[in-house]
């Protein structure tokens, strides 16, 4: 201890550099690893021995742990003051690129607008009403009529009511609702789905005036840039009479005047409390809550906006309750008929007749709504009773008149289903009523309808035309061959006069289109649309003169200024007389004899040719009369065989039907004849006034039946059937086809 104690008030020398450094470095026991025999040892208390030898000075790593908890405390604070300010930093950033964003949107959707400059309130679209023949309304396009009203003209609680349900800050706002947006927001998160639209009443014109019904974000914000346009265009009252009059209502109906008298039968101005929520709860689903569709969805809807109402204090509690369950519907029926098929093919025309329409304008037609609905209930009728029997589940109707003025038209059995207008779209077969054209072709190359022809098996190159018995009756005439459609005849009939030359005919009466010149085309194997086959025919009807088919007279303004009026053909003649005579006799015997017997109208003389296409896929019956040439077609849109549904079956009882309804009291007037003299008188008696003598009656369904059940049938007309073929006809048949 002595030792210990002289040492430490020994001299000591001061020290620099690294022995400085160095001296106060030591190792204590804790410093050091412990082995096993250690471990085995008590620990001596070294430690504290040293610190009280060396009172006098506190060792260096005592006052080393002080001095770190000082910097550690000023680095914290200075770290912090870091974070703090890169954060002020990066937000500062962010915030920057985020505007920088929001403008490049904002740019980016206005690129894609018009420019606002431009921008107009465009026009009401104009209504076009369609009138038929007696001037009553057949059908309209566009909207459906109602004038705009002023909001002050109005009763007030009906904007309120669109106010109440759908926008109720709507005047408290600049276009755009922030409030109904979170509030929109939330509700759909509850719900875990869109049961709420934060769209503004402005939101909701901008749309229905500018944009399409599209959701795409691109759509929406172009929505909220012309939303502000228009509250800084216009004012308030005016953006609420803008949306009043343009908003749909469903059933064709835009703005409330024309959804008040199509769903009330009165004028907005008259509408009632009720009414009023009716009309305003409609916005949010037109075609689901319109009145006429689905009544009790539009009160349960209309009960919805009258608690809204009386909830914003537009109406009190008890007026709400009063008018619940108090609308009276007076809903007009809306156009569904056939008519609409007329009044589609009206629109398809209209830009080629007045060019494009800025106005609201009235169509006069040729349509006759009495035939029209005679045309539908037949076609509809037969269908109904008959379809599942003979697989068939379309059928179309076409009746003009001589001249080439439509008289009806039916497009399919019901136009709510189906809007494709078979009778002027469609294109089919048209089978054996083709074979009118062949056999003109032949008259007029100098065959007569007592022409000899063979009716035997025919092989062209491996192709076997065959009649629909699959029986041959040998030489016929060519009344005999039409009025049986003995396909075998009507192919030799075609060759010998040329397929190019046939297809000139057809042309020339009216078919436009496309026909191919080959040997099948005496079989109808080339594809034709109703309204032409029946405007080809029409010749037959009127003496020969061509027609264009057509529906619209005249097109005037709403305030009877003429924009058009049709001027009568020009076409001029296009079969000779004396050869329509010979056509109308020969088809006259069709339906005498031939496989249209159940077609007859007390009376009249008519005539017609009856077609059936391969498999039984289109049944076909064109007939006419003096007064009204009509075509029927009857089959299936994706073109599956029916189960032998034939020309002579279906269309025949289709056309029998319209027909005779449309003679009624109507004076009887006689086909065109031909001059006399030149030609077998006896061929000229059927096409007398007088009515046609009774012909035997024919079982449901017979198509083309023999002239007898013997091998050797009698012809139809002894008197007028000559001897066995000879002569240079003969000769020439029995070369080219032996």
């Amino acid at each position: 201890m002595a030792w210990g104690r002289k040492k430490s008030g020994a001299r000591k020398e001061p020290l620099f550099g690294l022995p400085a450094a160095l001296a106060e470095l030591r190792l204590t026991q804790a410093d050091r690893i412990p082995d096993a025999t250690d471990e085995e040892q008590p620990k001596k208390p070294v430690a504290k021995r040293k610190i009280e030898d060396e009172d006098d000075e506190p060792p260096p790593r005592e006052r080393k742990p002080r001095a770190a908890k000082s910097g550690a405390k000023r680095r914290g604070k200075s770290r912090g003051r870091i974070r703090i300010g890169r954060l002020v930093y990066w937000g500062a950033v962010l915030g920057i690129w985020a505007v920088i964003a929001v403008v490049g949107i904002v740019v980016w959707v206005g690129a894609h607008l018009p420019p606002i400059q431009s921008l107009e309130i465009p026009k009401r679209p104009p209504t076009i009403q369609i009138v038929g023949l007696d001037s009553s309304l057949l059908a309209s396009r566009g909207e459906a009529p109602g004038t705009n009203v002023a909001l002050k003209d109005l009763p007030p609680y009906l904007p309120k009511a669109f106010i109440a349900i759908e926008d109720r800050r709507f005047y408290s706002h600049y276009g755009i609702d922030p409030v109904g947006i979170a509030r929109a927001a939330v509700a759909n998160v509850l719900r875990r789905g869109v049961s709420q639209g934060g769209s503004t009443l402005t939101q909701q014109l901008a749309k229905n005036l500018f944009l399409t019904q599209e959701r795409t974000m691109a759509r929406k914000l172009q929505e909220v840039e012309l939303a502000l346009w228009l509250e800084r265009k216009h004012s308030k009252n005016e953006i609420l009479e803008l949306y009043l009059n343009r908003v749909y209502f469903g059933s064709g109906a835009y703005g409330v005047e024309a959804a008040s008298q199509r769903y009330f039968g009165k004028s907005a101005k008259n509408v009632t409390v009720a009414e009023a929520a009716m009309l305003a709860g409609l916005v949010k689903s037109p075609s689901r809550l319109a009145p006429n569709r689905n009544p009790e969805g539009a009160e349960a809807r209309a009960q919805i906006v009258l608690a809204a109402m009386a909830e914003a204090k537009f109406i009190t509690d008890a007026q709400a309750k009063a008018s619940i369950g108090h609308a009276s519907y007076k809903v007009k029926p809306v156009g569904a008929g056939t008519v609409n098929y007329v009044a589609d093919w009206i629109g398809e025309v209209l830009d080629d007749l007045v060019g494009q329409i800025d106005q609201s304008i009235v169509v006069e037609t040729t349509i006759d709504p009495k035939l029209q609905s005679v045309a539908e209930a037949a076609i509809i009728d037969e269908l109904a009773a008959k379809s599942v029997k003979f697989n068939v589940t379309q059928g179309a109707l076409v009746a003009m008149t001589p001249d080439g003025a439509v008289r009806a038209m039916v497009g399919g059995r019901n136009y709510a289903e189906s809007q494709f207008n078979r009778a002027v779209t469609a294109k089919r077969q048209p089978g054996s009523a083709f074979k009118p054209f062949i056999f003109l072709t032949a008259i007029e190359g100098g065959l007569t309808p007592d022409t000899i022809r063979q009716d035997a098996p025919l092989d062209l190159k491996g192709w076997r035309p065959e009649n629909y018995t699959h029986e041959y009756f040998g030489a016929v005439t060519l009344t005999q061959a039409l009025a049986m459609s003995l396909n075998t005849v009507a192919v030799r009939l075609g060759l010998e006069v040329g397929p190019k030359n046939v297809v000139r005919t057809a042309h020339r009466l009216g078919i436009a289109s496309k026909l191919d010149a080959n040997p099948s085309i005496a079989l109808g194997t080339s594809e034709v649309s109703v309204l032409e086959l029946v405007g080809a025919y029409a010749p037959f009807a009127n003496g020969g003169l061509g027609v264009s088919p057509h529906v619209v007279t005249r097109i005037r303004t709403n305030e009877g200024k003429l924009l058009y009026a049709r001027q009568p053909d020009q076409l001029g003649p296009v079969i000779e007389p004396r050869h329509v005579a010979m056509m109308n006799t020969m088809m006259q015997e069709t339906l005498l004899s031939g496989t249209a017997r159940k077609a007859e109208i007390p009376g009249w003389m008519a005539a017609g040719k009856t077609g059936t296409s391969q498999d039984f896929r289109d049944a076909w019956f064109v007939g006419y009369t003096a007064n009204l040439v009509t075509g029927v077609w009857l089959g299936n849109d994706d073109n599956s065989p029916t189960k032998k549904a034939t020309g002579g079956g279906l269309p025949v009882e289709v056309w029998t039907r319209f027909m005779r309804t449309a003679h009624q009291g109507v004076p009887v007037a006689a086909l065109p004849n031909a001059q006399r003299g030149g030609f077998m008188p006896n061929l000229f008696q059927t096409s007398q006034v007088s009515a046609p003598a009774p012909s035997a009656p024919v079982p449901a369904g017979a198509y083309r039946p023999p002239p007898a059940r013997n091998s050797v049938p009698p012809p139809p007309n002894p008197n007028a059937r000559p001897e066995a073929a000879a002569g240079l006809d003969g000769w020439l048949m029995d070369r080219l086809f032996r």
